[in-house]
């Protein structure tokens, strides 16, 4: 579980990052949230956009990224999720305590 002084650090490190995936009217499957692990795996904290065509809310597409990656919900802003899970070998981010 995330502070609120460390999720507000994700946020401002979060900010000049650029979505790398992108949930479609398709939504969140398996094999997206087996990339996405892969991805917060590598790089600790990422974005992902929700496209205008997904039927769901982007809150609603966050839970079940949260659900399918058990990483962390660092923020939902508009149609952008930024999520976080530290990694257990690239730990490149020193949270704030």
């Amino acid at each position: 579980m995330l502070t609120g002084k460390q999720k507000r650090y994700l946020r401002a490190t979060a900010h000049d990052l650029s979505p790398i995936f992108q949930v479609g009217k398709n939504g969140v499957g398996e094999a997206m949230c087996a990339d996405l692990m892969d991805a917060l795996e590598k790089r600790e904290l990422l974005k992902v956009q929700v496209l205008q065509n997904c039927a769901d809310a982007p809150k609603d597409v966050a839970a079940e990224l949260v659900d399918g990656t058990n990483a962390e919900l660092v923020q939902v802003i508009g149609k952008v999720i930024v999520l976080y899970k530290e990694s257990k070998e690239n730990k490149t981010l020193q949270l704030p305590r």
